[in-house]
């Protein structure tokens, strides 16, 4: 309880709030707690059974009178190998606000939605032998409340921020495990990609707190992996450096905003305005790029504004809405998925199918950008240095291509952890290819490159990063 409260007095809480939230937090727990959950062995648009266990449910977090309430939805999915002895994985979609379906369907589950043109009929679902439950069990999260089909129960509770997802992450683990006592001696680990990386590291140091408080029940918490983490406030400062390094913009440009803006790109000097010109330079070399993966083809709906697809397929008559030439992205992007996966998980036999609470949620988007949401943890990096000091394993990999958290920017940040190198710089491989590059640390910390990937490099580099996965969780070397 003395280091639970000597860490969060740091962070611009009063005691008096974290010994409230801390006895909450153990009388939750403890007390009789709200979950449901079913088996689904069919899925409208999947041909046949589903070969593995699919379950779905929800899990009620911050029920007492000192949090908002809510109800956590969850799709959770078997180890394809042995789930009695493979880890357990938590795995939270960036965002915030971006569901934990899409990290099933267009990431590390085993299912996928079709690339075939949309046609009015309900959208056909396929395997995917990439699939990271052949190597753990993974639950998949819609988190914050507002996400995917969890809901708010209050008005209060419509309100979230990075401490609320942290906290309610933290129960929502303990009372599933509950619920599910026979993987309680499981390896677990947290994991996620994009924005994740600001709340992962802190949920991880949540949990731990909680194991050495007697919170029950204990957690084999073993460590987090991460995925272009979100993690410093400066790393919007690396996509120009990164630019220059591709071959997007021009030496002389590159040596001028070096010299104008001092490394300050992302958040210059309003009255820098040789600076601001050089930044208008940059912006104009680099338009017409998916700032995602710089190889993609940028396209109307893209990873920017998914819910711009929905909100004209709700507003106008579904004739109108696809006859248009802006309505559907071509098959050759990825917003095409999101577009299909978006009509998916509105057909009420879909819903029924997954056991939706009627009621509960209007229409499902991808990444729901209108939460209220106060971003009140700025920076991980700390998390990551006190993580280490306990032990605990991390996996931080980068898809090289991506602009929006350039790996340039990831290895800055652990760099400046000045822990000792194990195994240097060297590649790894998938396949009899090269994949990336990696590099391991004293600290229990791997960093590893994927070769073209995106910023949610699972999406475009499956294999890859399946193996990259498989290995590591495996305390292999990649």
């Amino acid at each position: 309880m003395a280091r639970l409260i000597s860490h969060y007095g740091g962070n611009s809480r009063s005691l008096f709030e974290i010994i409230i939230l801390f006895l909450a937090l153990v009388l939750q727990i403890c007390s009789q707690h709200a979950t449901s959950h079913s088996i689904v062995q069919f899925l409208p648009g999947f041909q046949g059974p589903l070969p593995f266990v699919l379950e779905t449910g929800y899990v009620g977090v911050g029920e007492t009178e000192t949090e908002q309430q809510a109800e956590l939805f969850y799709y959770f999915i078997e180890s394809e190998n042995d789930p009695k002895e493979d880890p357990l994985v938590l795995w939270l979609t960036g965002g915030p606000g971006c569901s934990g379906l899409s990290g099933l369907v267009f990431e590390i589950g085993p299912l996928t939605f079709k690339n075939e043109e949309y046609n009015g009929s309900l959208p056909n679902l396929e395997l995917k032998p990439q699939s990271w439950t052949k190597a753990s069990s993974i639950i998949f999260l819609d988190l914050p409340a507002g996400t995917g089909f969890s809901y708010p129960k209050t008005e209060r509770a419509v309100q979230q921020s990075d401490w609320k997802l942290v906290h309610h992450a933290h129960q929502f683990l303990r009372k599933w495990l509950i619920d599910h006592p026979k993987f309680l001696s499981n390896e677990v680990y947290i994991a996620g990609d994009s924005y994740s990386g600001r709340p992962v590291p802190v949920i991880v140091q949540e949990i731990s707190y909680g194991n050495e408080g007697g919170v029950q029940p204990w957690i084999n918490l073993q460590g987090y992996l991460l995925g272009n983490p979100l993690t410093i406030p400066t790393e919007g400062d690396y996509a120009i450096p990164f630019c220059h390094g591709m071959g997007l913009i021009s030496d002389e440009l590159y040596e001028s905003l070096r010299k104008n803006c001092r490394g300050e790109y992302h958040n210059p000097d309003p009255r820098n305005f040789v600076c601001l010109r050089d930044i208008e330079s940059y912006q104009e070399s680099i338009s017409g790029l998916e700032t995602g993966n710089i190889l993609e083809p940028k396209c109307e709906f893209g990873l920017r504004n998914p819910i711009e697809v929905h909100r004209r397929m709700s507003l106008a008559k579904p004739s109108t809405f696809l006859s248009s030439r802006l309505s559907l992205p071509p098959l050759g992007c990825l917003s095409h998925g999101y577009f299909l996966c978006t009509y998916w998980a509105n057909d009420d036999n879909v819903r029924n199918a997954l056991h939706i609470r009627k009621g509960s949620i209007g229409k499902w988007k991808r990444c729901n950008n209108d939460i209220p949401f106060e971003y009140d943890i700025l920076s991980s990096f700390q998390y990551h240095v006190n993580l280490s000091r306990k032990g605990y394993r991390s996996l931080i990999y980068s898809g090289d291509h991506d602009m929006i958290v350039p790996f340039l920017a990831t290895q800055a940040w652990i760099r400046s952890l000045n822990y000792t190198i194990v195994d240097d710089w060297r590649q790894w491989y998938s396949n009899g290819q090269v994949a990336g590059y990696t590099r391991t640390y004293s600290n229990r910390m791997t960093f590893a490159t994927v070769k073209g990937g995106r910023h949610t490099a699972p999406e475009n580099r499956p294999e890859e990063c399946l193996a990259m996965f498989s290995r590591w969780i495996s305390n292999m070397p990649l």
